[in-house]
């Protein structure tokens, strides 16, 4: 098998989670309506996920660096499709709970573990392609799972949304076990759980590009977490227009991925992350200035999803030279800032939209965004050159 064999097998599994990580948004509604609870209880069920999902990036990586990348994604996907499995025949709130939160620990392995071994994998020259390809690939999952999810649990129930998710993974779990055996995986076993950690962020050129990846994941994941909604309260939509307008961001997010190793090797990936940036930047300027216009909407989701790609495989990619010996942690610990910065720039921006309007919401994260390209320009300049073992 050829590398790119590799990388859609990983693509897959990176399709599902991320799929699986952002359906019960759409079908909270359902779900809550079939318990017979508000909708507020049933919101348990995504910090049920989201919590556990953010801390084991931080126990994974190290893991996958002393027992081999290819042999922890494997077993944590064995665990990932049962738990989902579950989902599907949990019969009150706590039973669900208890499976989302097993599902977002076992999901939380596979995406930095992933481009760790895709690092491992890929020299420099190709990297950044392969990597633009997974992500494309992965958030195309999440891209849909709006559109897949409200439209499941709109003609049918909600309960298939998590049967079908459980099919997937048990595909991908299959591929991973025959074919995806031959990926070639290192172990390392002497390799340190906390010190690559400390390595990491006590280097300036790895910490300013930490910080600036939670910044991103803030402001773009903040921005993206209330499309669906604004899409409701400007327009009126229900669930299965909303999931289909939304997966303008993992088509354009898929286009970006292919893209940006060409625009890497031409013009160098730090212009890649600014453009990325000025992208996401006038998307949220878009949604600002022309919240009411459905075509100037649908524009500035599926340009923020080319942003974000162009920028999120850019410091990436710059991640994967942080550390040869120890890149499970290095790329756990971007996973991690890039989620706990996004849970935070949703926090934050729920209170703004409570206190004043989606459209100055927009307007205030497009206006931070625009200072993180400046921060970006500043920070971001030479290629790194440090390892943490």
């Amino acid at each position: 098998m050829n590398k790119k064999s590799f990388l859609l097998i990983l693509g897959l599994a990176g399709f599902v989670v991320m799929a699986d990580n952002w359906v019960v948004s759409p079908i909270l509604p359902a779900i809550a309506g079939d318990l017979n609870i508000p909708v507020t209880r049933a919101g348990l069920l995504i910090s049920a996920y989201m919590i556990p999902f953010g801390l084991f990036q931080l126990i994974f990586g190290p893991l996958a660096d002393r027992y081999g990348k290819r042999q922890i994604i494997t077993w944590s996907m064995i665990i990932f499709t049962v738990a989902t499995g579950l989902c599907a025949i949990g019969s009150t709130l706590t039973d669900l709970a208890i499976y989302r939160a097993l599902t977002g620990i076992f999901a939380a392995c596979v995406m930095p573990v992933s481009l760790a071994l895709i690092g491992d994998l890929f020299p420099m020259q190709e990297r950044q392609s392969a990597i633009g390809m997974f992500m494309g690939i992965s958030f195309l999952g999440q891209g849909l799972s709006m559109a897949i999810g409200g439209s499941i649990a709109y003609f049918l129930n909600w309960r298939w949304v998590f049967a079908l998710y459980a099919v997937l993974a048990i595909v991908s779990t299959l591929l991973l076990f025959t074919l995806g055996r031959h990926i070639p995986s290192q172990k390392n076993p002497h390799s340190h759980f906390i010190r690559p950690y400390f390595t990491l962020l006590g280097h300036s050129q790895s910490a300013w590009t930490y910080l600036v990846v939670a910044l991103e994941g803030g402001l773009i994941v903040g921005s993206f977490s209330y499309l669906g909604g604004f899409l409701e309260n400007q327009f009126h939509f229900n669930y299965l227009r909303i999931g289909l307008i939304m997966t303008a961001f993992g088509v354009m997010a898929v286009v970006g991925g292919r893209l940006s190793g060409k625009l890497a090797d031409k013009m160098g990936r730090r212009k890649v992350l600014l453009i990325g940036l000025a992208s996401a930047t006038a998307a949220n300027g878009l949604f600002g200035a022309m919240g009411t216009n459905l075509v100037g909407v649908v524009g500035g989701v599926g340009l923020l999803g080319f942003g974000f790609m162009l920028a999120h495989s850019s410091l990436l990619t710059r991640a994967t030279m942080f550390a040869k010996k120890a890149r499970g942690a290095a790329m756990s610990l971007v996973a991690f800032c890039f989620m706990g910065g996004g849970g935070v720039g949703t926090a934050i921006g729920g209170r703004i939209i409570a206190g004043s309007s989606y459209l100055r919401f927009f307007t205030l994260y497009g206006t931070l965004l625009a200072g993180l390209l400046i921060l970006a320009a500043l920070v971001i300049r030479h290629e790194p050159h440090l390892d943490a073992e």
